[in-house]
């Protein structure tokens, strides 16, 4: 109990110094959002499991203003050297598995709760040729709405058919009436969006949660991944001896965090977690010389790393050849 408090208190102090940077980001998205013509899907193999990247769209991101721990005039330098500027088009991206003659999804994009550009995962997966109808199961990193917020829309459950997993402690914090009711005001509609997104599921008894470290389907084993949220989950993807790890929101900024994962994001729940976590999991994926897939990087976001002075560098996968095998 007193871990759990300890937890809201942390995120409360977070979501608090994110309310500063909201209307920001508000801007940002009502004037440079926009709906990209797009086929929204990629298709790659890893050893015997067909893996699909899944587009949900994408949207401006202000970083220069949500990274923590910059040194003075770092974020700057950083973006520019990377050709950016520190508002960033931020993708957001889902996986669909096919193992086990099931089909499985990481994650469910936004639906309907972040704007137009966002929400494109529907469609995404039908171009792909997939119907929501047919997923048998969607695995969630963590409850934030651009990646659960996609379960429903307009009240009716979007996969029908589908079983939701999710971390127990993810669920513990997110779905908890009483932290809803503890929260900060401006983000009480952060767990109103979990729990409208998931509660469904949960009410029709189509959930599953589960420790980190737990095998859920063949080749799918779930990776404690803490500090962005309190039950943030990895999810390693392997198969004859090649394994691809989709990190959810280990990073968002690829200019800046690669190179230094001590750098943070407000909506980290725990950031000094957050950089615990990011620099275990970078340090192992360099050392393993296996695929990292990110939520946030420019779709696909498929690609390795190799260690580069104090940080890391991430080189994008040769589609061409993963496509072929």
């Amino acid at each position: 109990m007193k871990n759990s408090v300890k937890i809201f208190t942390k995120a409360v102090l977070l979501l608090l110094l994110v309310a500063a940077a909201l209307p920001q980001l508000v801007k940002a998205q009502q004037s440079n959002a926009k709906i990209l013509p797009e086929p929204g899907y990629y298709n790659m193999q890893i050893g015997d499991l067909p893996v699909t990247v899944l587009s949900d769209g994408t949207n401006p991101l202000p970083l220069g203003t949500l990274l923590l721990n910059a040194k003075p005039g770092q974020l700057k330098n950083s973006f520019a050297s990377n050709f950016l500027n520190t508002t960033v088009d931020a993708s957001d991206n889902a996986f669909l598995i096919r193992t086990g003659g099931k089909l499985i999804l990481v994650d469910a994009g936004c639906g309907d709760l972040l704007g137009p550009s966002f929400g494109q995962l529907t469609k995404s997966l039908q171009n792909a040729g997939v119907q929501p109808g047919q997923i048998n199961a969607v695995l969630l990193t963590h409850m934030h709405p651009d990646h659960c917020g996609g379960l429903m829309r307009n009240g009716k459950m979007v996969f029908p058919n589908a079983t939701v997993y999710f971390a127990k402690a993810e669920g513990a914090f997110w779905l908890s009436e009483e932290h809803l009711k503890n929260a900060p005001a401006a983000f009480k509609a952060y767990f109103q969006n979990a729990q409208n997104s998931v509660l469904p599921y949960v009410k029709a008894g189509k959930t599953v949660t589960f420790n980190p470290g737990e095998k859920l389907f063949p080749g799918i084993t779930t990776v404690g991944t803490p500090g962005h949220t309190p039950g943030h989950t990895s999810y390693a993807i392997e198969s004859n001896g090649e394994k691809l790890l989709i990190l959810g929101d280990l990073v968002h900024a690829a200019a800046v965090q690669f190179a230094d994962p001590d750098i943070a994001i407000s909506f980290d729940s725990d950031p000094k977690q957050a950089v615990i976590t990011r620099k275990r999991i970078f340090n192992d994926a360099a050392k393993g010389k296996y695929l990292i897939a990110g939520e946030h990087l420019s779709f696909p976001g498929v690609g390795h790393l190799k260690v580069k002075g104090n940080g890391y560098e991430f080189v994008p996968a040769n589609y061409t050849t993963l496509v072929s095998k």
